[in-house]
Parts: C-alpha cells; structure tokens; sequence
C-alpha cells in the first residue's frame, strides 16, 4: 500500500499560500544544518527509548520504480508520481526514522530537512496545498489503484514558525489505512510526523524538542 504521500521531486516555484503561523521564536535562521548534523551527538530524530516500550525501528523499504499515475487531481499529478506514493522531499539535507507499535500495523515516520526558511516553507506549503486541495483522487501504483481522501485539520499549535497539518484516508483492495501527517517549520529545520493519528499526536511534541537540540 502507498505510503503517505510527503514527495516533492521537483524545485518548488508556487508562492506559498496561508498556513498557520506562531510567535515562537526560531532558534535558527542561518543557513542550514548538514545532514550528518542530524545523527551526530545529540541526535535530532526520535530512536525507541525515546518512544518507549512497544516501538521497533521499520526496516528500510526498497525504492520503488512502478509507473504512478494520479487521477481527480491535476495539482498533485503535475508534482509527478512521487508526490502521491511516498519518498523524501527535494531539500539537500535530510534524515528519516521509521517504527512500527506493538507488533500491529500502526506506523510513525520522523523526516527531518534543513534549508533556508523560504525553501522549506514554499516546497512544503506547495504539496500540502496540492492534496488537500483535492478531497478525493485516486492513484495507480504497479497496477493497484488506491482510492485517497484528503482533509487539512487546525494547526496543531505544537511551536515552530509554520504549521501545517492533514488526514489522509487510503483505500486499496477493500482495506482502509488512515494517515495523519503533520510539518513544522522551526527556522532553517522543517519536521513532518506522519503515521497512525494517536502515536502522531502522542509524539510530536518530542519530536519537535529533540529535532531543535543544538551542540
């Protein structure tokens, strides 16, 4: 089954449209953070012990070259295949953690990037605005079409400069998988916490404290 769909292959150009905004100071604006910045002590992504008991980290899958094709959403299907099946969005420094609970299907995804404000907050803005601008599409990936409904929640108040946040429903083969993805922009760093609503909700804000830890 597609994964949430949190791709962006392609340099993004659209100006950002409204989101939400806070008060809370950045703790960086400068530059950007490299990538091995992210694993280096301290590390910036959540790992089982901060999770707790239960959490198991998901083994990586393998990239994927089956054609994807979008339908009922000329916006997301200009962003290409990638932007509704999954993948890392195009922003030079990045990391990514994956778990699975309790033996069961519920998932989070931690992805971190670093860039400058203006480019974290216009790719991120642009895809969000492209799937929750269309409430219901439909993909094809290797042949296995996937019915998707898509609906922008409240900001979830959680810090950083920028919010944005939605629920996705997928429906393939008679099964239903519900997703909700959130993105925080904080300065020059940008988290999206993506995985089944309760462990979303139950571990953004620590996410988000760790994501902004400094040496």
């Amino acid at each position: 089954m597609p994964a949430p769909p949190r791709a962006l292959t392609t340099t993004p150009t659209t100006p950002p449209g409204p989101r939400a905004r806070t008060d809370h100071p950045s703790p960086s604006t400068k530059g950007s953070v490299p990538s091995c910045a992210f694993a280096s002590p301290p590390p910036r992504l959540l790992d089982p012990r901060d999770l707790g008991s239960g959490y198991l980290p998901k083994p990586e899958r393998p990239a994927q070259h089956d054609d994807v094709t979008v339908t009922g959403c000329p916006a997301l299907s200009e962003l290409g295949g990638d932007a509704a099946t999954g993948g890392t969005l195009a922003f030079p420094h990045k990391a990514k953690a994956d778990f699975t609970y309790g033996g069961s299907s519920s998932e989070i995804s931690e992805e971190l990037y670093s860039d400058s404000a203006k480019k974290l907050s216009d790719g991120i803005d642009r895809i969000f605005d492209a799937m929750t601008g269309c409430p219901t599409y439909q993909v094809v990936a290797g042949g296995t079409p996937v019915d998707v409904t898509s609906q922008k929640l409240p900001a979830p108040h959680a810090g950083g400069d920028e919010q944005w946040i939605q629920l996705l429903t997928f429906i393939a083969e008679g099964r239903s998988t519900v997703v909700k993805q959130t993105a925080i922009r904080d300065g020059n760093l940008l988290l999206v916490v993506s995985g089944s609503p309760a462990l979303v909700d139950r571990h953004l804000d620590k996410a988000l404290a760790k994501a902004r830890a400094t040496s």
